[in-house]
């Protein structure tokens, strides 16, 4: 029994040295990852997707001259004729490949779904 008790107390006292000793070690902090911007979300990473949506979703929605989209808000991706869907096409291949998610995020918060038609060359462009 005193066996017992002796070891406990030891471990007791061990794990004391070893918090004070981390405690006042010289030793390096712990690495802090960099918090990545809306900007360097490549969507891989589904966190920063999603805060960046919220961000988005507080700020004024961004247009990329493309307002007649509009009128297709609450329309299932799937309900698209092909000259409609054109009209999506025209507007993705007008702008730079880097504005892709943006223009992405801005048809989401609109309430515009992108026809089934064009949604491959979306993803591969944002991708």
């Amino acid at each position: 029994m005193t066996y017992v008790v002796i070891c406990i107390s030891a471990l007791v006292v061990l794990g004391i040295v070893a918090a004070i000793a981390n405690k006042y070690s010289s030793g390096c902090d712990a690495v802090v990852q960099p918090q990545a911007d809306c900007g360097t979300c490549d969507g891989t990473n589904t966190k920063c997707e999603q805060e960046c949506m919220l961000e988005a979703s507080v700020k004024p929605i961004e247009y990329f001259d493309d307002e007649e989209l509009d009128q297709y808000a609450g329309r299932p991706s799937d309900r698209y004729s092909d000259e409609e869907a054109e009209q999506f096409r025209e507007v993705l291949y007008t702008m730079r490949p880097d504005e892709a998610p943006q223009w992405s995020r801005s048809l989401t918060l609109r309430g515009i779904a992108p026809p089934d038609q064009i949604k491959d060359e979306l993803i591969m462009m944002i991708g």
